[in-house]
């Protein structure tokens, strides 16, 4: 064999041997990583009662789920099913505000004592009003989140309005404020 060539094979074995050295080292470490994610404890001793097991709820529409036994008045509320299907995690309703609009009546303000609010208009229109926000023109399609304890109200809304409605936890205070 010519110089050449033994010195491009020792050079190819060479390089050979140290990426397999890296790959064997790089191994090992991915392994001392992985075992010791393993062994670190828990960050509270103290554990969380396990949940009960959530279930499925299925709600298809019927004009005569909607009620006027919930939070406001003036409204109807349809339950979804999702309070009892989570044991108090979360509800879902749809809310049909019930026109015309009157101010003096529904322009309250007032917050929740929520982990979590949302609401999506699914028909029609509503003018809210959100501490830091100002007043929004809400219409078919729109989605807003409420943090936990914002000041807000109604100012106005059409006479078909309909919204879905999520909160956390099931069972929440209302506080009515005065302006």
């Amino acid at each position: 064999m010519s110089k050449k060539a033994k010195s491009r094979s020792a050079a190819q074995a060479a390089v050979k041997k140290r990426s397999g050295t890296k790959a064997a080292a790089r191994s090992s470490a991915r392994k001392t990583v992985k075992s010791k994610a393993r062994a670190t404890p828990a960050k509270s001793s103290v554990k969380k009662p396990a949940r009960p097991r959530q279930r499925i709820a299925i709600s298809h529409h019927r004009e005569e789920d909607f009620k006027a036994d919930g939070l406001r008045a003036y409204a109807k509320y349809r339950d979804l099913g999702i309070a009892d299907a989570t044991h108090g995690l979360a509800q879902a309703h749809v809310i049909r505000l019930q026109g015309p609009c009157n101010p003096a009546e529904v322009s309250k303000l007032h917050f929740h004592a929520v982990d979590f609010q949302m609401v999506y208009v699914l028909k029609g229109w509503v003018k809210t009003y959100m501490d830091g926000q100002g007043e929004t023109l809400m219409k078919q399609g729109s989605a807003w989140t409420q943090p936990p304890k914002i000041k807000h109200m109604i100012l106005d809304y059409s006479d078909d309005v309909e919204l879905l409605e999520v909160i956390l936890p099931a069972e929440f205070k209302t506080v009515e404020l005065t302006a």
